[in-house]
């Protein structure tokens, strides 16, 4: 692995606009998200545990989506690259992933679409972000 193609302000920018974007996602379905996912706001423990795994987890995923994107181009990312990888691994992983955990754990389609839903945008996000910042600086 070559991690001189890693553009780590890209990886760090990418995760925190693909946080912003599941914030602002699941607000907006906060209340078909709740029934679907069979929680009553009303018991839920407030902890901010879950948002800063959140963002642990998208700066890894920035970080290993900027490692297949450099790997495949060379080095050179670039939007479409970002775009076309970040959909590839979330159909290829992410979309079955969840769709295999919801059936096992006796959830409905809804929140299958709901999270799958989510996490495309953030690997779209993420994808678009690492293309469009390009390699690091001073890289070639």
């Amino acid at each position: 692995m070559d991690f001189s193609t890693i553009n780590w302000l890209a990886v760090i920018v990418a995760a925190v606009v693909a946080w912003l974007f599941g914030a602002a996602w699941y607000m907006g379905l906060s209340k078909p998200w709740l029934k679907a996912a069979r929680l009553d706001p009303a018991t839920m423990k407030r902890s901010p545990v879950p948002f800063i795994v959140s963002f642990i987890a998208e700066l890894l995923m920035a970080l290993v989506l900027t490692l297949v994107v450099g790997a495949v181009t060379g080095g050179e990312p670039s939007l479409l690259a970002g775009l076309i990888f970040g959909f590839v691994l979330w159909l290829g992983f992410v979309a079955t992933t969840l769709s295999v955990n919801h059936r096992y754990q006796g959830f409905g389609w809804g929140l299958t679409l709901i999270d799958a839903g989510h996490w495309l945008g953030v690997m779209l996000i993420i994808g678009a972000v690492i293309g469009w910042f390009g390699p690091p600086a001073g890289a070639g």
